[in-house]
């Protein structure tokens, strides 16, 4: 698999920033209008991409009241027949190319999760630059293989998947020639409790599976997501609405404008933090190095007098020799008079006069009484 891919120009991976993605879903509450709120709200909050859901309820399963339709799995929709709850939840079609439109006006990327092969062809007219494969179709492999003859990028959930499923999809998706893949942890429970999330996961998929991993998060708030790019994730997807007072489908489990753009911000401050792997000092790190620990004078000392622990000690500045002489200077006579507060030098031992380098902590300086 590649370790790289590019979406609509950005490109992900490591070295590259976290592709962060703000899932509309049901958030439109079937308003036009409302859904070009939100992608604003999602390029304002910082987000490089939105994902909406490509579906009709009649697309995705069949109008039917019996035992299998129903859901009660224990869920904000337990209850309603899953035909019922997505005629709410879908998203028109005849929005959509009108979206894609405002999305490009706007400077931000907008692809989509296809439920079906109509969907798939519909969303090829808008020229989508990548697929998001949601973690219930994850066992669709008819699906994939449509999805993955593309040779677009494809992002798929893994919320329901156990390994071998998971390895089946990709196994499709290598088969059709297409390696351009990320796999994002997820948690199908909504809201997701924290205990449930194992972000662990986001660097075993990586190494296990050789490819870009990520997180598609239900949790509440944006700790996990923060602690996920610091996991090694490169994709973040969270759910975006404009108010979850507002109601929908998927409000309860959304964030508000003001908390996605902490969270963006969050992000990149992680991105920052997580640096590289080096033992090498900043310049302001040498600067404070000053202030770590060195042998010092600290009593007035009397040429001759014998070095002791009482009147030469490790301390803090880092101006003096190094700590790790301590012992072999112990029991030496001082080669002239020393006022406490004097770093320590070999000029000052007797018998060590002639050695050349300092070993100063805060830097290799010679101090001169």
């Amino acid at each position: 698999m590649q370790k790289e891919i590019i979406i609509d120009g950005h490109k992900i991976g490591e070295g590259h920033p976290t592709f962060v993605i703000a899932e509309m879903s049901a958030n439109h509450n079937m308003d036009y209008n409302r859904a070009i709120e939100i992608m604003h709200a999602a390029k304002e909050a910082g987000a490089d991409a939105v994902k909406i859901q490509t579906y009709t309820a009649d697309t995705i399963t069949i109008d039917s009241d019996k035992p299998y339709f129903q859901i009660t799995q224990g869920t904000l929709w337990d209850g309603r027949t899953l035909h019922n709850l997505y005629q709410e939840a879908y998203t028109p079609w005849e929005w959509q190319g009108r979206l894609m439109e405002e999305a490009k006006k706007i400077g931000i990327t907008l692809f989509s999760s296809p439920f079906d092969p109509t969907s798939v062809d519909f969303l090829e007219t808008l020229d989508v630059p990548c697929y998001k494969i949601a973690s219930f179709e994850i066992t669709d492999i008819p699906l994939i293989r449509k999805i993955a003859k593309l040779g677009k990028p494809m992002i798929f959930a893994t919320g329901i998947a156990y390994e071998e499923d998971i390895q089946l999809a990709l196994q499709t998706c290598k088969e059709e020639g297409n390696d351009q893949i990320a796999l994002l942890k997820c948690t199908s429970a909504y809201p997701a409790p924290y205990e449930a999330v194992n972000l662990n996961m986001i660097p075993h998929l990586a190494s296990e599976f050789d490819c870009i991993s990520g997180l598609s998060d239900h949790t509440m708030g944006y700790s996990v997501a923060l602690a996920a790019v610091a996991k090694g994730a490169k994709v973040i997807e969270k759910h975006l609405t404009l108010r979850r007072a507002d109601g929908g489908a998927d409000s309860a489990f959304s964030m508000e404008p003001e908390e996605w753009k902490e969270m963006c911000i969050g992000i990149r401050q992680v991105e920052k933090a997580l640096g590289k792997v080096t033992y090498e000092l900043s310049e302001k790190q040498v600067k404070e190095r000053e202030h770590t620990r060195s042998l010092f004078v600290c009593e007035n000392i009397k040429k001759g007098e014998i070095f002791t622990p009482e009147n030469m000690r490790s301390i803090r500045p880092g101006y003096g020799l190094h700590t790790k002489y301590f012992e072999e200077i112990l029991g030496k006579q001082a080669t002239m008079d020393l006022e406490k507060g004097t770093p320590m030098a070999w000029k000052y031992v007797s018998g060590m006069e002639d050695r050349v380098t300092h070993d100063c902590p805060a830097g290799d300086k010679e101090w001169s009484m």
